[in-house]
C-alpha cells in the first residue's frame, strides 16, 4: 500500500517536487531497487506464471538497466517488523499468494532470483528489515543516486530521490520525487512529514477515521505533530484508533535498522551460466534467452557509441527543447507491463 494518497497530495500541493524523465536520464547512475516491489509487479502481470514470471521479468528488466549503463543494486527484504504482519497477510490473501515468511527466511523463488542476479553480475544486499528502509538510507548517505520503487514509503524513510515507473517500456515516463524540495515547498520538517504520512495511512498502524489528505496536511502545518493534532480535532467526527501505535510507526520510519554494506561490484553477465540456469534448469526457451542477450550487447554498444558521438560533437540531450517542459506538461498515467513477458498488467493510478 505504501502511504495512502501521498502521490496525489504531492501532485496537488507540491508539484515542484516532481520531475518527469526518461530511463536514459539515469545512465551512469547507481539505482537501489526495492526488489520485493519488482517481483510483485511480475507476479501480478503474469498470474498464470507465478513461479517463472518474476524470474524472467527480472532477467529482462535487469538487462534493460544494464544496456543503458545504469548500475542496479537489488535490495531484498529481511524479517518484516511485527507492525507490518497483518498488512502482509492481507496482501497475500487478496493476491492468492502463499503467506509471507515472518522469520525472514528466504523462499525457493527468492533463492532463484538471487542466483539469477549473481549470474547477471549485479550486487545484492539483504536488508535487516524492510528493503525500502535500507534503500532510503543508501540514497541518504550517498551510496546510490536514487531509489526505484512503486511504494511511496521511501520518502518518509528519508530517501532523498524516489523514482517510479523505471521499467523497460519504450515510451514509459519516469516519475522522480525530490524529498528536499517536497519538505521545502510544504514548509515542514522530515519528522513532521513522517507524522503526516502516518495520518494519511501507512503499513505500520491504523489511521484516524475520516481524515483526508488535505486536512491532514493542514493540521500538521498548524500543529506540527500527531500529539497536538489529536488535541485539536473533533474526536466524534474523527475518532482516534483505540491503543493507536503511531509512536511505533514513527520510530520505524525514523530509526530503521541498518546493515553493513558489502563491497559493491558490477561485472559482465555470464551468458553461458544464464542459459544453463534459465533454459536447462527452468526450461525457458534457449532462443529467447540467447536472443535477448544478443540484443542487449548490440543495444548497449550502440547507446555507448551515440553518447560518445554526442560528447565529441559538444551535444547534450538535456538541451533539447522538450526537456525544458518536462516538469509541467500534462500526461497520461502509463500502464505497467511485464518486461518482455508478453502480458500487460493494468495498474491503478499510483497512490
Amino acid at each position: 500500500m505504501g502511504i495512502t494518497k501521498l502521490a496525489d497530495l504531492i501532485r496537488s500541493d507540491a508539484p515542484g517536487a516532481i520531475s518527469y524523465k526518461e530511463i536514459c536520464d539515469y545512465t551512469g547512475k547507481v539505482i537501489a531497487l526495492d526488489t520485493s516491489i519488482v517481483l510483485n509487479q511480475f507476479r501480478t502481470a503474469v498470474p498464470n506464471l507465478r513461479l517463472l514470471g518474476p524470474l524472467t521479468g527480472l532477467f529482462f528488466r535487469t538487462l534493460t538497466f544494464l544496456e543503458h549503463d545504469i548500475k542496479p543494486l537489488f535490495v531484498f527484504d529481511g524479517k518484516p517488523p511485527g507492525e507490518k504482519r497483518a498488512v502482509l497477510e492481507k496482501r497475500a490473501q487478496v493476491a492468492g499468494w502463499s503467506s509471507p515468511s515472518h522469520s525472514g527466511a528466504v523462499s525457493p523463488q527468492t533463492r532463484d532470483c538471487l542466483h539469477l542476479l549473481k549470474l547477471m553480475g549485479v550486487p545484492i544486499i539483504q536488508a535487516p528489515g524492510d528493503g525500502e528502509a535500507l534503500c532510503a538510507h543508501l540514497v541518504k548517505q550517498g551510496t546510490v543516486d536514487a531509489v526505484a520503487s512503486e511504494d511511496m514509503d521511501t520518502l518518509p524513510f528519508g530517501g532523498n530521490i524516489l523514482i517510479r515507473q523505471l521499467n523497460a517500456k519504450k515510451n514509459s515516463e519516469v516519475i522522480e520525487y525530490s524529498l528536499p524540495k517536497l519538505l521545502d515547498i510544504l514548509k515542514i520538517t522530515h519528522d513532521e512529514f513522517v507524522d503526516l504520512c502516518i495520518l494519511l495511512g501507512c503499513d505500520y498502524c491504523d489511521k484516524i477515521t475520516g481524515l483526508g489528505p488535505k486536512r491532514a496536511l493542514t493540521l500538521i502545518q498548524q500543529h506540527r505533530n500527531i500529539e497536538n493534532v489529536v488535541l485539536n480535532i473533533n474526536r466524534k467526527t474523527h475518532p482516534v484508533p483505540l491503543f493507536w501505535q503511531y509512536q511505533d510507526a514513527r520510530k520505524l520510519f525514523l530509526d530503521a535498522p541498518l546493515t553493513e554494506l558489502p563491497n559493491l561490484v558490477w561485472t559482465e553477465p555470464d551468458e553461458e551460466a544464464l542459459v544453463h540456469f534459465l533454459c536447462h534448469e527452468k526450461h525457458i526457451k534457449e532462443q529467447r534467452v540467447r536472443g535477448r542477450m544478443q540484443k542487449f550487447s548490440e543495444k548497449r554498444e550502440r547507446l555507448r557509441k551515440e553518447r560518445e558521438e554526442d560528447k565529441a560533437a559538444g551535444q547534450s540531450r538535456q538541451t533539447r527543447m522538450e526537456d525544458f517542459f518536462r516538469v509541467t506538461r500534462k500526461r497520461q498515467q502509463p500502464s505497467e507491463t511485464g518486461d518482455s513477458i508478453g502480458t500487460k498488467e493494468k495498474r491503478a493510478r499510483p497512490k
